[in-house]
């Protein structure tokens, strides 16, 4: 078959729950599809009714009684709370490859009373609780999925429709006590997740989930060479300087050997402010090269700004402390030095291949959303790849 899009929506209390990495692990690895688009929504009453007119359908094998279950859920769930106005949080997910709906709709799994395997996301983090008079007593779906392609076309058409107004980083959805000031941090979960449909871009998040913060964006992100290059720009000079006495000091070895006589100290400080550049500089361009796809030097200036051959998911973090709660979790840059149960420390190999990154200050987190732009909506884009102007 052809290629397809298929989407998932995380809930609002699998949100809450913080199932997100788990939900996004089993689909990715059990799927094989490619995650071809991330949006955080908070819907408004005009969406989720919207939405909640489609659920009921004829061509859904799902038992007519839970599709009616599933209606009233989301009118419930999805919609702004009446007490407060405040809109709730959930996160589309898409994916893309052949069969896609059916692939998503068979790891997602219907939902029964009584199921006590764990073999679908709904066996796992579903509830259907009935009394014994068959009156349903708790319902959570845990996630949201179309039961066909035809279906999941005409739903994505209705999610981008409204992905602009409703959807990007969300403000407004969390509440805190009086006196605590949220701050926000930005995530990258970085390419070597990335390498083949792995677990690890969810068990990153499931680490991430520790600190008790709230995602507030989302975002797969091809980074061009122009934004790899611009966001690892202050590393640039700190590697040119730094590298100066390791090059020169192996500089001197090597012509010492070579040519049998010996370099001052002198001579080998020049050395190292001729050569220390020139490796920091390798360095950085071996940086630009594993985020983006391309060094600088290898593709065309022109096409320093298309979207990059690798891929990022870009994540925006809200909570109390979120700098240093997500650094703590994260660990340092070298995976070698990070302590036990960190992210690093888990899943890192080297000081460049180290899982993620992590903003280490407030300001710097402003300074990297205005490179990475987590909110743009490239949900949008995807939805159109796919099936036109919507």
């Amino acid at each position: 078959m052809s290629q397809q899009l298929a989407y998932v929506i995380v809930t609002p209390y699998s949100l809450y729950k913080s199932r997100t990495g788990g939900i996004l692990s089993r689909l990715i690895t059990r799927t094989g599809l490619d995650l071809a688009g991330l949006r955080m929504f908070s819907p408004s009453a005009e969406l989720v009714k919207e939405y909640a007119d489609t659920i009921v359908s004829a061509q859904d094998t799902q038992d007519r009684k839970v599709q009616e279950l599933l209606k009233q859920y989301v009118l419930e769930n999805l919609s702004p709370d009446p007490k407060t106005g405040r809109r709730r949080r959930v996160m589309m997910l898409l994916f893309r490859g052949d069969e896609a709906v059916r692939k998503v709709r068979s790891v997602v799994g219907n939902l029964t009373s009584g199921r006590r395997s764990g073999e679908t996301i709904r066996d796992t983090y579903s509830d259907l609780i009935q009394d014994d008079n068959g009156n349903v007593r708790y319902f959570e779906p845990a996630v949201l999925a179309a039961p066909n392609a035809e279906e999941a076309e005409h739903k994505l058409k209705l999610w981008a429709r409204y992905s602009d107004l409703d959807g990007g980083i969300l403000e407004n959805v969390n509440s805190y006590a009086a006196g605590e000031k949220p701050e926000r941090t930005l995530v990258l979960i970085k390419p070597d997740n990335f390498r083949f449909p792995t677990g690890r871009p969810g068990n990153v998040i499931d680490f991430f989930s520790r600190t008790g913060l709230y995602i507030v964006g989302a975002k797969v992100l091809p980074m061009s060479t122009a934004q790899a290059m611009e966001f690892y720009g202050p590393v640039r000079e700190f590697l040119r300087a730094k590298l100066k006495d390791g090059v020169s000091a192996k500089a001197k070895e090597l012509l010492e050997k070579e040519f049998g006589f010996k370099i001052s100290e002198a001579d080998q400080k020049v050395l190292g402010d001729v050569l220390g550049p020139l490796q920091g500089d390798a360095q950085f361009d071996n940086i630009v090269r594993f985020m983006s796809g391309h060094a600088p030097g290898e593709i065309p200036k022109g096409d320093w700004a298309k979207p990059g051959t690798e891929k990022c998911i870009a994540l925006v973090y809200e909570g109390v402390g979120a700098v240093n709660k997500i650094r703590d979790v994260l660990g340092p840059t070298d995976p070698s030095k990070a302590p036990p149960g960190s992210i690093r420390r888990e899943f890192g190999s080297t000081i460049m291949v180290n899982a993620a990154h992590a903003s280490d200050s407030a300001e710097n987190a402003q300074r990297e959303f205005g490179i990475v732009q987590p909110g743009e909506n490239n949900f949008k884009q995807v939805v159109e790849q796919a099936y036109g102007k919507v």
